[in-house]
């Protein structure tokens, strides 16, 4: 069992979804839970909007009860900023903080939010003391290994903030310079695995798309877990299928026509509850070419799903697509 503070209880070898903006959202995260995540978190929420109030950021906080445990997302460039709303995300009740140290985009980390805190190390360790006081519950943190190649810092980074107070650290292996290009290093997460000043879990993130990488990387580096984020979109089904392997060394069979289809209904309808018929149609659209990848002869339906306004149009399309694959309607 991995214990993160002292309520927090995961499997021996979780596996975490990534907290990606714009696709993290309860929708997503429904589907994600049900295909077998073990910790997941919202998606990243800028400190200055929520103790601004504003609306987009308070719609963040929402949680439900069966995705627990649920950590919420914070990033900011601003101690106090960052303490503020440390308060107010720890009255949503989650299970525990997690500060973003690793966002790599211009429009965070120019703010001197995200991964621009990798530049100051002195501020990132004085903001990740400032949250962990200003809250009872777990704070975590997610970060890179540096800034760039001449300035790979996680091995220090990894024993001041453990020194400070967090309860678990996630590391993506690449730097912020390279954004999500070219391959993810794992040796400096093995290292601070194996660093015997650290004593808090220590999750893996970037490249996993596989239940054999997923081996393969658990063998080589010995982490705790594995965050996974781009490769669950579109496909949930990818918790299940990594614990099934590392279990009983077998590959799952891949999801069918009708469970693609079901899915996609249920993400669909979740998103339309949450977000109203509006902004549920449209930000779906950005999930269907994932759901159905490698479908041939789906091209069209995708156009028309991006294209459809209304929730009938999207459930008509959909149960075409389940008569022509699946020769009858796929329910949800």
């Amino acid at each position: 069992m991995i214990k993160i503070g002292d309520h927090i209880n995961l499997p021996d070898f979780p596996l975490l979804l990534a907290p990606m903006e714009d696709v993290s959202d309860p929708p997503f995260r429904a589907v994600c839970k049900e295909g077998g995540a073990d910790l997941m978190y919202t998606e990243f929420i800028s400190s200055e909007g929520l103790i601004r109030d504003a609306a987009k950021s308070r719609q963040k906080l929402d949680i439900f009860e069966y995705e627990r445990p649920m950590g919420i997302q914070l990033f900011g460039g601003n101690v106090d900023s960052m303490r503020e709303a440390t308060v107010i995300a720890t009255q949503a009740n989650p299970d525990l903080i997690d500060i973003n140290y690793g966002c790599p985009v211009k429009a965070v980390a120019c703010k001197g939010a995200g991964a621009a805190l990798l530049q100051d190390i002195p501020k990132m360790v004085r903001m990740t003391e400032e949250v962990v006081k200003s809250t009872h519950l777990p704070v975590t943190v997610k970060t890179r290994l540096g800034w760039d190649d001449q300035t790979k810092n996680i091995l220090e980074v990894a024993e001041r903030l453990q020194d400070v107070g967090i309860q678990a650290l996630t590391i993506h292996g690449r730097t912020r310079a390279q954004l999500y290009k070219g391959p993810a290093d794992w040796t400096l997460i093995g290292q601070i695995k194996n660093n015997p000043r650290i004593t808090i879990p220590i999750f893996g993130n970037g490249d996993i798309d596989s239940p054999h990488k997923a081996q393969e990387y658990k063998n080589r580096y010995g982490v705790d877990g594995l965050m996974i984020g781009r490769a669950a979109i579109g496909y949930p089904w990818i918790f299940d299928e990594i614990k099934q392997f590392l279990t009983t060394g077998q590959l799952a069979e891949e999801p069918g026509i009708r469970e693609r289809i079901h899915v996609t209904k249920q993400h669909f309808d979740f998103s339309m509850r949450w977000k109203g018929d509006k902004l549920g149609i449209f930000e779906m659209r950005r999930h269907y070419a994932s759901y159905f990848k490698g479908l041939p002869d789906f091209k069209p339906y995708r156009a028309q799903l991006v294209e459809a306004m209304t929730a009938e149009e999207v459930y008509g399309i959909l149960d075409e697509v389940a008569e022509r694959f699946c020769g009858e309607p796929v329910l949800i």
